[in-house]
């Protein structure tokens, strides 16, 4: 599941993609991961960028969670209760690898 948000939208005080990623944790899924864009836009069609001071807010961020598709579907309520703007999808994967800290699968 990829959520694409702004960095400055908020949940409780508290930024929504951290909010995601500690359900996730919580929640016992594989992993997730927090991915902040140097440029983009979305549905309001305004251009946000790093690159110049005064338009260096709510910039395009994408968390990644990972895990069996069941899990990210029974988890899919959790995101929707903290996000009140931004796109979710779900994208079928292939694993080719995944090795642990130790070297074993």
């Amino acid at each position: 599941m990829t959520v694409y948000l702004g960095d400055g939208d908020q949940f409780e005080h508290r930024p929504v993609y951290t909010e995601i990623v500690h359900r996730a944790h919580r929640a016992g899924l594989a992993g997730a991961s927090v991915f902040r864009g140097i440029e983009g836009f979305g549905a309001h069609s305004l251009i946000h960028t790093a690159r110049l001071l005064d338009l260096a807010e709510d910039l395009p961020v994408a968390v990644v969670v990972v895990d069996e598709e069941q899990r990210i579907r029974d988890f899919l309520p959790e995101v929707r209760e903290v996000i009140t703007q931004g796109l979710i999808t779900l994208d079928s994967i292939e694993v080719v690898a995944h090795l642990t800290p130790e070297g074993t699968p």
